[in-house]
């Protein structure tokens, strides 16, 4: 990696969490990892408190006081925080779901992998591509 990444990870499931930050620390070790227990707590520390901006923010839907598609559109309303990548993070491989973040603006759905190995290729997928030039939303 040329530069330090850094990404916010918005899940109130701390083994999930554990799993991502070591995937991310076995990628690039320079990589910084902030972690919000749901999209309250994220918009707090979006719009107040993290030293660094993101150059991603991974949304779980599925949480407590503000549920993730709640805090996507959020998100995407903030001139301030509207260009960073969302790449949704969740259980869920439903339809209506992947539909409905698309809609609100999210860049990228990743249902989680229960496979480490997999969790690494996706997030190499999502730290090597150029999401500022991705017109429409992927799927894996």
């Amino acid at each position: 990696m040329n530069r330090i990444l850094t990404f916010l990870l918005v899940d109130d499931d701390a083994d999930d969490c554990d799993f991502f930050r070591e995937a991310v620390r076995e990628i690039d070790a320079t990589s910084i990892c902030y972690t919000a227990e749901n999209g309250e707590d994220a918009l707090v520390k979006l719009r107040n408190g993290l030293q660094k901006r993101p150059d991603f923010i991974f949304l779980d839907l599925n949480m407590p006081r503000m549920d993730g598609k709640h805090c996507l559109a959020e998100l995407k309303k903030d001139p301030k925080l509207r260009d960073i990548p969302v790449i949704i993070y969740t259980t869920s491989s439903a339809p209506e779901d992947i539909e409905e973040t698309h809609l609100l603006g999210a860049s990228y759905f990743l249902t989680k992998p229960s496979d480490y190995q997999k969790l690494l290729k996706d997030l190499f997928f999502v730290m090597g591509r150029d999401w500022s030039q991705q017109p429409q939303m992927l799927r894996f």
